[in-house]
């Protein structure tokens, strides 16, 4: 008997978030052109404004000459790009169709692997198929085809197939945690979501002025908890960093010393607590800029000086 209302407890949460999600989450049509002729594609995507602003991914609708997005209801309505950023492989689209319910954005900072997920997608055609899960790792680093390294990516089982790419991967609530991606091929169970808050960040860029430019200091990282007598010793305003995992050759990073295992604590006088945390302050106007890293090593405090670079052009 436990059994059972465990079993119906696990469909009753699948079926309440798919009923969720399922009105914001669009199929997007795309058309192409190349030497070739007219190719066509497509993928997913998800209304997060009432007036009609949708995430997808940027691959999804980079290069495209017509975009077209279909609703829920059948309704159809030509997309036009409000904002593209490959470098997260993250898309904003805008459609002229006001009063829409959008989907509730959570907190992918909240989650924890063994907790369940569901994704909505159009894959292979299948409207609005679901599919359901877990998530299997956070802080996964995944290259965009821009080559720029995407941080505190999440893994997922849930099953994602060629038109899921854009498509909501929500909590049992309904709220979206992540923006469907990728998947790994032959492999199974193995597909990857950009986590929500970095969408949330970068949307906001996109629809205010279309593109993002950013610095860039050359570290791949993810966030990861500090060690509690590290956290007193040194009267951090943290509880946790950015692991660097990697320094690129020739980065500003390497230029100021930093180490695979260092983690990166503050940026100038800002806390640093997350990979988003970081993003967030490696804008535009760092550039050239002289700034201060607080950086952790073992059980070491330093401060190394830095002077981002402009990020590859998109």
């Amino acid at each position: 008997m436990r059994s059972q209302e465990l079993l119906d407890a696990y469909s009753a949460a699948v079926t309440s978030a798919a009923e969720r999600i399922t009105p914001a989450v669009v199929n997007v049509e795309v058309r192409k052109r190349s030497n070739r002729g007219e190719q066509r594609g497509g993928g997913s995507g998800f209304l997060f404004t009432p007036d009609g602003f949708i995430l997808t991914n940027s691959h999804v609708v980079t290069g495209a000459s017509s975009i077209d997005v279909t609703l829920m209801d059948g309704a159809r309505y030509a997309a036009s790009v409000a904002g593209n950023d490959p470098h997260t492989d993250l898309a904003v689209l805008r459609i002229s169709a006001p009063n829409q319910v959008p989907a509730e954005l959570g907190d992918s900072d909240s989650i924890r692997p063994g907790q369940l997920v569901i994704a909505v997608g159009n894959p292979l055609g299948f409207q609005t198929t679901v599919t359901a899960g877990v998530v299997s790792a956070l802080g996964r680093t995944m290259r965009a085809q821009t080559g720029r390294l995407i941080d505190s990516v999440i893994q997922t089982d849930a099953a994602l197939n060629p038109g899921n790419s854009g498509g909501p991967l929500v909590n049992w609530r309904g709220e979206v945690i992540g923006v469907n991606t990728a998947v790994i091929l032959p492999a199974q169970g193995i597909c990857f979501a950009i986590g929500i808050n970095t969408a949330k960040f970068v949307a906001a860029r996109l629809i205010r002025d279309g593109h993002i430019t950013r610095s860039y200091i050359g570290v791949s990282g993810q966030s990861v908890p500090l060690h509690r007598r590290v956290v007193r010793f040194y009267n951090l305003a943290v509880e946790s960093g950015v692991l660097v995992m990697d320094v690129e050759k020739g980065s500003p990073a390497e230029k100021s010393q930093l180490r695979d295992g260092d983690v990166i604590v503050a940026y100038g006088d800002t806390p640093v607590a997350t990979v988003d945390d970081l993003h967030r302050l490696l804008t535009e106007e760092q550039i050239g800029k002289e700034s201060e890293l607080t950086v952790i090593r073992q059980t070491e405090k330093f401060v190394r000086t830095i002077v981002p670079a402009p990020a590859r052009s998109e």
